[in-house]
C-alpha cells in the first residue's frame, strides 16, 4: 500500500475512529449503538481501528488471528452481516473524506488513491466477512446442537404418563431425533400417555404439523396414545387456515389441562384434601 496513505491513518487513527463510530451511529438499524455502554463501545471501535492497522502493519499470521478474535467479539455482540459491510463500507469512506479534508487528494493523486484504498480495503472485506462467516456458523451449529439436546428428551412425570417438552423450530433433522427419543422413552418408561408440549415452538406449519402426526402415529404403534398441549391461539388459527387434521390427537390449550386429562385416562384424578 501507498506509504503516504499508510502512514495517514497510522497518525490520524483517532480522529478516523471517531468519525466512523458518528457515522455508525447514524445507522436506523444499529442496535449495537443503541443497546451497549458507551466503554464497551469505544472498545470495540478501538478493536476495529487495530484490526485495520494489524492488516498493514503486521504479519498475515498476527492479523488473522487478530481478525478471529475480532469476529468472536462481534458475533457475540449481535452484529449482522450487513452491519459489519456497511461498517467497513463508512470506514473507507470516512478515510477517504479525511484525506480529501487535508488535502492528500488532488485532481492529479485522487484516481490512484482511489485505486490504493480500494485494492486494500477490498481484500480486508472479504477477509473479514469470511472470519465473520465462519464463527456465525459455528455458534449457530452450536446453538442447534445445545436445542436439540434440551428439547428432545421425554420426562416421565407420573406413573404411565411422560411428557417431551419441544422447544424451537422443527425440522426434518430434529423430526427424526424427536421421534427416535419419543419411542425410545415410551418403550423405557413404560408410558401410556405421551403430552407432546409445543408451547416453546414458535411457528407451527404444514412440515411441523406432519412431523408432529408421524410421531404421534408412531406412539400408537408401540401401545401408547399421544396428546397435544399448549396450542395457543394463533397456533389454533393457522391450523384452521391450513386446513391441517388433527382429529386423531387429544388437543388443550394448556400443559394443566393436559395433565388431568392424562390422569382421567389412567384412571386417576387430582384431588383436593382436606387438612
Amino acid at each position: 500500500m501507498n506509504k503516504q496513505i499508510e502512514s495517514y491513518i497510522h497518525d490520524n487513527i483517532d480522529e478516523i475512529l471517531e468519525k466512523w463510530k458518528i457515522k455508525m451511529e447514524d445507522e436506523e438499524d444499529d442496535r449495537f449503538f443503541q443497546i451497549m455502554s458507551d466503554k464497551v463501545i469505544d472498545n470495540i471501535v478501538r478493536e476495529f481501528g487495530e484490526l485495520m492497522i494489524s492488516s498493514l502493519t503486521e504479519s498475515k499470521e498476527t492479523y488473522m488471528e487478530k481478525l478471529n478474535d475480532f469476529a468472536v467479539q462481534v458475533v457475540r455482540y449481535g452484529w449482522s452481516i450487513s452491519f459489519v459491510l456497511k461498517a467497513l463500507t463508512n470506514f473507507s469512506e470516512v478515510i477517504y473524506e479525511k484525506m480529501d479534508e487535508v488535502g492528500y487528494l488532488n485532481d492529479r493523486s485522487i484516481k490512484s488513491h482511489r485505486e490504493i484504498l480500494t485494492n486494500w480495503i477490498t481484500p480486508l472485506n472479504h477477509s473479514i466477512v469470511d472470519a465473520y462467516s465462519k464463527v456465525w456458523e459455528k455458534t449457530v451449529h452450536l446453538q442447534k446442537i445445545a436445542l436439540q439436546e434440551l428439547s428432545a428428551s421425554l420426562i416421565p412425570v407420573f406413573d404411565k404418563i411422560s411428557v417431551m417438552p419441544l422447544v424451537g423450530t422443527i425440522d426434518t433433522e430434529r423430526a427424526k431425533l424427536i421421534m427416535e427419543n419419543l419411542l425410545q422413552g415410551v418403550v423405557k418408561h413404560r408410558a401410556e400417555v405421551v403430552l407432546l408440549d409445543i408451547t416453546g415452538v414458535p411457528v407451527v406449519d404444514t412440515m411441523v404439523a406432519h412431523h408432529i402426526i408421524q410421531a404421534a402415529d408412531a406412539v400408537r404403534l408401540v401401545g401408547a396414545k399421544c396428546m397435544l398441549v399448549g396450542i395457543r391461539p394463533e397456533i389454533a388459527q393457522t391450523i384452521v387456515t391450513l386446513g391441517i387434521n388433527l382429529n386423531d390427537f387429544t388437543t388443550t390449550s394448556t400443559m394443566q389441562r393436559g395433565m388431568e386429562q392424562a390422569l382421567a385416562l389412567t384412571n386417576r384424578a387430582i384431588v383436593e384434601v382436606n387438612s
